[in-house]
């Protein structure tokens, strides 16, 4: 390490016990035994009771399966440690899972809504009774998934991506109870695809919003919980510290955020004592007051940036 430099670190959570959704996995394996169930229960009703709208929601079911089974992979990837090429593992896994689980939900809102429309062309004779029935057992199953889920989606876009494959799902089985009343009250047979449009336009704002955050988190943006200019300002008010440049925050994974900085400090902290005194105040810091696990300090003397911007051409 070359004099007036310095490397500051909290622990290392990716080499840790594990990312946030890991807490989850046996919640998540039940939510994908109801869920693969009940896919095979409304499949069967949808089929006898000739309901698009219970079909579309076993369709539906069968992508939350994959979506789930996605989220459970990312969690065992994200699990192992980190290697020489890897510095942070596999953790960067379940924020792709929660990108997959949001293209599936977009595709899924896009052919329900096809076949939607394509039902107002030609109608269907629907049994309405048959369709209550599934419907049901299609709720409860989740509203059991979502109570499982619930308080890990706070935690985790890969549990949240999870989640809302399941909050979908239950709105879509209400929808398909609303529809299948209207039927048997009015025989009124458009209540069907009306329910599946419903559906399909139920999947879509939630998802573009995790879809935002999943990217936000893919392109390196800052996390939405930190404030750079207020990090900024209490890096700067630490004894010692003149300035600071090439201040950089951004998430590995859910529950990972990371922070690099170079801490320009004034001729009495350039000293081992010093050091150390800089280092521990910033830490404590930015763990105390932003939550930030991993952060990595480069301490110089005034002047040194215009040296290394020299040195990197």
């Amino acid at each position: 390490m070359g004099a007036g430099h310095g490397h500051g670190h909290t622990h290392d959570a990716a080499a840790g016990g594990g990312t946030a959704a890991s807490a989850y996995r046996g919640r998540l394996r039940v939510a994908l035994s109801i869920t693969l169930t009940v896919m095979v229960v409304e499949t069967v009703g949808g089929i006898a009771a000739n309901s698009l709208a219970l079909i579309a929601d076993a369709a539906h079911m069968a992508t939350d399966a994959l979506g789930l089974g996605l989220a459970l992979l990312a969690i065992r990837f994200a699990g192992r440690p980190p290697t020489a090429n890897r510095t942070f593992g596999h953790a960067r896994a379940e924020v792709l899972a929660a990108l997959a689980n949001c293209l599936l939900l977009l595709g899924v809102g896009g052919y329900v809504l096809y076949e939607a429309l394509q039902r107002f062309v030609t109608p269907a004779q629907t049994e309405g009774g048959l369709t209550i029935a599934f419907g049901l057992i299609g709720l409860v199953a989740n509203m059991i998934s979502l109570s499982l889920l619930v308080r890990g989606q706070k935690q985790s876009l890969n549990v949240r991506g999870a989640f809302l494959e399941v909050a979908a799902d239950a709105l879509g089985s209400l929808a398909v109870l609303v529809s299948a009343v209207v039927v048997l009250a009015t025989g009124w047979r458009a209540a069907d695809p009306v329910a599946s449009i419903v559906i399909a336009l139920m999947i879509v704002p939630r998802t573009w919003k995790l879809l935002r955050e999943t990217l936000e988190v893919l392109l390196e943006a800052a996390p939405k919980d930190v404030d750079m200019a207020a990090v900024r300002s209490h890096i700067r008010a630490v004894p010692g510290v003149e300035g600071v440049h090439d201040l950089h925050a951004w998430t590995i994974t859910s529950g990972l955020p990371v922070l690099s900085a170079h801490v320009v400090v004034g001729p009495g902290a350039l000293d081992t004592a010093g050091h150390e005194r800089v280092l521990h105040e910033l830490r404590s810091c930015l763990h105390d007051h932003f939550d930030v696990e991993h952060c990595t300090f480069q301490l110089e003397p005034a002047g040194h940036a215009v040296h290394e911007a020299r040195l990197c051409h």
